[in-house]
């Protein structure tokens, strides 16, 4: 068996790199350990329809569930603030069916996609599956955090998410608690997937996840558990190499995903797109330096704003609950309404600067988290 490409794992970056290389006219396959595409969903599905429509998809029916209007932000003392999400134009989207949505789109295009198949290790003409060798010209590493378990650990935060049915979720509001005895590092949420319905998980530097979210729920009332999902989290940032070789690294395996949220809808989906679209261009060409194409491009519209997300979360992991505390206490109705009104989802970096009043106060802030500011407001 014969393909242009493999691509190992068939989700968002494997499944939109697929789509640009079938779309240019190459042969592509596309392998999926798991039982099916769109599973397991260890994403929050969280996504601005502007990043959708980037990425060239128009959610259907079952793959768009409802906008968020609102996120309510909690400190460890139980102070919040609310931001209201309206004019941001957050979508919660059911990451099972937008997977789906995107293979359909490959496969309409040309591309063949196989389940319950594993990439096993790379050949001379190509892949080892577990299904047997397939020869190819370039492999795309698309498998998820997997690839960089064994790399950088100290990248790696354990998360738990449970589906859960609760009266106490409501439609169109998500809820995120900060808590660095809780949740060293990071912190826990709520995405609601309709009323009584939706997805809680917390994730945290050396915690036991399940446990924790078992405290959390406990403590918030009455809840039913339809789905429990482990994985780890990269919140380090992208590798230094996306490209080895006829080695292409896509997604969360080249550590693609915000280091702020983890999320990797769009900055993961992104460069599956620039990929396909370099390596569709590398085999009408043979010139590799076709394929070095996709990093440049993909570093030149994140790189500068997940740099700020390294560093932004540098200074979160220094705070302690009583900093938090102090810092919320400062959050005023007009700095959450200036985040309301002019802020990006997708390039976050603003709001965290609003709400860590680093503008506001300079003295105050590099007393609290340090001379890392400066590389933020840079």
């Amino acid at each position: 068996m014969n393909y242009d490409v493999v691509i190992a794992g068939g989700s968002v970056a494997g499944l939109f790199c697929a789509r640009e290389i079938a779309r240019n006219g190459h042969s592509v396959l596309v392998l999926e350990e798991d039982y099916e595409i769109g599973t397991p969903e260890h994403c929050g599905g969280l996504v601005s329809l502007s990043a959708l429509e980037e990425l060239g998809i128009i959610p259907h029916s079952k793959t768009f569930e409802h906008l968020i209007n609102s996120a309510q932000v909690f400190a460890p003392n139980g102070d919040s603030f609310i931001i209201d999400s309206k004019k941001q134009k957050v979508a919660e989207v059911n990451r099972r069916e937008l997977d789906k949505q995107i293979a359909h789109q490959a496969q309409k295009n040309g591309a063949d996609i196989k389940v319950k198949t594993s990439f096993q290790e790379l050949t001379e003409e190509g892949v080892r599956t577990s299904d047997g060798d397939i020869k190819c010209k370039i492999v795309v590493d698309a498998r998820g955090v997997s690839s960089l378990i064994n790399k950088d650990r100290d990248g790696i935060l354990l998360s738990a998410q449970y589906e859960i049915y609760s009266d106490w979720i409501k439609k169109d509001k998500v809820e995120v608690y900060f808590d660095q005895e809780k949740y060293p590092g990071f912190f826990a949420w709520i995405i609601p997937s309709n009323d009584g319905m939706g997805k809680v998980g917390v994730a945290g530097r050396g915690i036991r996840a399940a446990q924790v979210l078992e405290e959390f729920l406990s403590k918030k009332g009455k809840f039913s558990i339809i789905r429990k999902i482990f994985a780890p989290i990269w919140i380090k940032g992208p590798i230094d190499n996306f490209v080895s070789d006829r080695l292409v690294i896509i997604g969360d395996a080249a550590g693609q995903s915000k280091p702020t949220t983890a999320g990797g809808i769009f900055s993961c989906g992104f460069a599956g797109i620039l990929a396909g679209q370099a390596i569709a261009k590398y085999l009408e060409t043979g010139k590799k330096s076709e394929l070095k194409e996709y990093q440049k491009k993909w570093k030149e519209k994140f790189e500068k704003e997940f740099e700020k997300q390294l560093f932004a979360r540098k200074l979160l992991e220094r705070l302690d609950n009583q900093t938090i505390n102090k810092l919320f206490e400062s959050i005023t109705p007009e700095i959450t309404k200036e985040i309301s009104e002019n802020d990006d989802f997708d390039f976050h970096t603003g709001s965290i600067i609003k709400l860590l009043g680093i503008k506001r106060s300079i003295k105050t802030a590099q007393t609290l988290i340090g001379s890392e500011i400066k590389k933020l407001l840079s």
